[in-house]
């Protein structure tokens, strides 16, 4: 299981420590929770930690979007679905 490492920071951190958070973001792969008044406000994360993270997501909405096709019955025989493939993989070579 995925588990993401959490830091709490107050918001003048990021103000007057603003490097020193965003490479803990970056080499630490950490997701910097940025506190205003003591209470969470925003999170920093990493660029490419965050590329990760929106795959991942998007990856479990199709899924999700499967699994519901599943459950609806909307469902097709695994020939038909890769004839269809094959069919539109020529299609663009032309």
């Amino acid at each position: 299981m995925y588990a993401l490492q959490e830091t709490i920071r107050p918001s003048a951190d990021l103000r007057n420590h603003y490097n020193e958070v965003s490479k803990q973001c970056r080499e630490n792969n950490e997701a910097v929770i940025i506190t205003v008044n003591g209470r969470g406000d925003t999170v920093s994360l990493g660029y490419e930690e965050y590329k990760r993270m929106k795959a991942r997501i998007e990856l479990l909405e199709i899924l999700a979007e499967a699994d519901e096709d599943v459950k609806c019955g909307r469902v097709a025989p695994i020939k038909d679905t890769f004839d269809d493939l094959r069919r539109m993989l020529k299609e663009g070579q032309a």
